[in-house]
């Protein structure tokens, strides 16, 4: 269901918890609204068939696709994406082509997120091609998805590439939270409207410090009490 099995194991708690039940390997092609029906392939291990499924109420979300402009020009890769070093963010045939956001091929969920963190990268990769200089700047694949999980819980299902939980705070980012419910309904909406589309985007790692204090005391406190086990025995 989800790509990072820390943040599948929870979703799947909430999904038998609520009695929700899920149909992979249906690839929706026709909605019928007259009688409320909805048309699905269904990949079985006999085939390809055809199903229909009544709804009372339906939410479609449509396979994500670059411009047509992208995916018919020499930009693009055979899938449509412009065609990008994973890491660099610099194209893999034009050297003075940069690309970031949801039009890129990058590997990873196509978030706001995630071009906040791909941005600066392909700033200061920018500058250092036109110096004639190596490029320095890597992306690591940090994404965010924010999982609402009931009225006032969510998930801030933050990662990287390799499917390593990447959290900004120093929580368990695969518990179900009010507080990342907060940053999801509040924080995350003024940060995108006063800060990211201004250019002043809201970076997560004035928190590390925070992160690597509390983490460094934590260390400390799990030593002190193997110490005082050890003497104890």
């Amino acid at each position: 269901m989800f790509s990072v099995p820390a943040y599948n194991a929870t979703l799947e708690g909430v999904i038998e918890k609520r009695g929700i039940s899920t149909r992979f390997g249906h690839n929706l092609k026709e909605i019928k609204a007259d009688t409320k029906e909805a048309i699905f392939d269904v990949t079985t291990d006999n085939g390809v068939e055809e199903v229909s499924i009544h709804y009372d109420m339906i939410h479609v979300t449509p396979p994500m696709s670059a411009p047509d402009f992208i995916k018919q020009s020499p930009l693009a890769n055979d899938k449509g994406w412009v065609d990008v070093h994973k890491y660099t963010l610099q194209h893999n045939r034009y050297p003075n082509v940069f690309g970031l956001g949801d039009a890129s091929s990058l590997p990873i969920s196509k978030t706001a997120a995630a071009a906040r963190k791909q941005t600066p990268v392909v700033v200061q990769n920018l500058l250092t091609q036109m110096n004639g200089q190596q490029l320095r700047g890597k992306y690591d694949g940090y994404t965010c998805c924010p999982l609402i999980t009931g009225y006032h819980s969510a998930i801030m299902a933050e990662f990287d590439y390799e499917g390593n939980p990447a959290p900004s705070f120093p929580l368990d980012p695969a518990k179900e939270r009010y507080s990342m419910f907060l940053a999801k309904a509040y924080a995350l909406p003024w940060i995108y409207w006063h800060r990211m589309l201004k250019g002043e985007w809201f970076e997560a790692d004035i928190f590390k410090p925070i992160n690597r204090l509390l983490q460094k005391n934590g260390d400390k406190n799990s030593l002190a009490k193997t110490k005082e086990q050890s003497s104890t025995c």
